[in-house]
């Protein structure tokens, strides 16, 4: 407790806690603004650029699975990023991360289609997926860690928060920028206006990229640091020496990250292409879901800091399991408002229940040693599982049900229920010193 006083204290007078929240809510918008701008075009342009021989089923098909190639290289960014980020500081990680993602982004915006140069369009395309998805393995983990490992004792799931929150203004400039450029006639958005928000990535990679310059390292590091050296192999000894720890990061992975991403990739390519909503429509409904979730987010996170982080994450869980069904009967009307109700309910209740508390509660599974490492490496082990294949897997279950969407409901619940019997059987730690190992708390 005392050195983690001591280390918050240090924090602030060497640097504004501001600049802190800054460099972690920044890289995340920034991270998730180019995810969710890829699954978005993946959703509603890239079937007909980058496979245009194929029908228009299968070419959504073929646009979703180049969006979970991005998530096979998460976990080997996690693993190199996470052992260097524990070897020599989370600051270095963090600039790099930033751009990589940024540049793997913007570089798409550059891409020509298959009409162009043929088959190389969707190679190309995957390269800088690839690219994309190894600096996004470490990218929010460190963004994490930062806040945590900076935060006063008794406040790291506020703290932890404004990661989400930046995820959470990602998404919602990235539905913005869409929302826009939508409005093109369709010859000027298939021929220009997709690449209008790939290539605004620059701004968020500029203004990024200088404050994350200008940040010092950790208090809980340095102090680590000062004590040991680094551990030889950090995602290794935290798979020996806290396998339940890890395998529960995993399973708390599974509902948030796999609804997280099939909600609004998924569910907007329903709601437009299956269901004929306008797609300004299913846009601002998405986008307000988004703005709600800011507030959801810091509410529940707050929340975990009162009564545990595992109370308020397997809430998250139930509640995304009981709206499985409601939720495709909200959109199924087709009515603006309705539409808008059940983003609402998905995103700024089922996954900012988990997605709030999550920072503080992955962060502080691990000792600070192999903090970096056990948090980037397990975390994106769930994303291949979940978030990669979940629009990929419920657009092919549509097409197996003949148009029906029962069987994603169904999915949606067993992702559900895995990870809330993952939270469950974890420990809880809102009140651990993490400044210590977890073997010695």
């Amino acid at each position: 407790m005392a050195i983690a006083t001591a280390g918050a204290a240090g924090m602030a007078a060497g640097q504004s806690r501001t600049r802190v929240i800054l460099a972690s809510a920044i890289g995340s918008a920034l991270e998730w603004y180019d995810f969710f701008i890829y699954g978005m075009a993946a959703a509603l342009v890239f079937g007909e650029l980058f496979f245009p021989r194929s029908d228009p089923t299968v070419g959504t098909l073929l646009a979703f699975a180049t969006f979970g190639v991005g998530f096979f290289a998460r976990p080997l960014g996690g693993l190199v990023f996470g052992h260097f980020g524990d070897k020599i500081g989370r600051k270095p990680m963090l600039v790099i991360t930033l751009l990589l993602v940024g540049f793997g982004t913007m570089l798409i915006g550059f891409l020509p289609t298959y009409e162009q140069i043929g088959i190389w369009a969707p190679i190309l395309l995957i390269v800088l997926r690839l690219i994309q998805g190894f600096g996004a393995g470490a990218e929010y983990g460190g963004a994490v860690i930062l806040l945590v490992e900076s935060a006063p004792h008794g406040k790291r799931g506020f703290w932890g928060s404004w990661a989400p929150i930046g995820v959470s203004v990602g998404n919602l400039l990235a539905a913005g920028v869409f929302y826009l450029v939508s409005e093109l006639p369709r010859e000027q958005l298939l021929s220009w206006g997709w690449r209008i928000p790939f290539l605004v990535s620059i701004v968020l990679i500029v203004v990024g990229l200088y404050i994350r310059s200008n940040i010092m390292e950790t208090p809980v590091f340095t102090e680590a640091v000062a004590k040991r050296k680094p551990e030889k192999a950090p995602v290794w000894q935290a798979i020996s020496r806290q396998p339940r720890n890890f395998f529960v990061l995993v399973g708390a992975r599974i509902a948030e990250n796999g609804l997280g991403y099939l909600i609004p990739v998924f569910g907007l390519n329903y709601v437009v292409n299956t269901l004929g909503v306008p797609r300004a429509t299913a846009l601002t409904a998405l986008m307000v879901a988004f703005g709600v979730e800011l507030v959801a987010l810091l509410a529940f996170s707050m929340l975990s800091d009162r009564i545990g982080r595992r109370p308020v994450y397997i809430f998250g869980a139930l509640f995304s399991a009981a709206l499985a069904f409601p939720f495709f009967w909200l959109v199924g009307t087709k009515e603006a408002f309705l539409i808008a109700i059940a983003f609402i309910l998905a995103r700024a209740v089922g996954t900012a229940a988990m997605f709030g508390p999550q920072a503080a509660y992955f962060a502080e599974l691990f000792g600070p040693k192999r903090r970096f490492s056990g948090f980037a490496f397990a975390r994106e082990l769930g994303s291949i599982i979940a978030g990669g294949p979940a629009p990929f897997l419920a657009a092919y279950f549509v097409l197996l049900a003949g148009g029906q969407t029962w069987a994603v409901s169904l999915y949606m619940i067993v992702l559900s229920l895995i990870t809330a019997v993952a939270v469950w059987m974890g420990p809880e730690t809102y009140r651990d010193d993490i400044s210590q190992d977890a073997s010695a708390r």
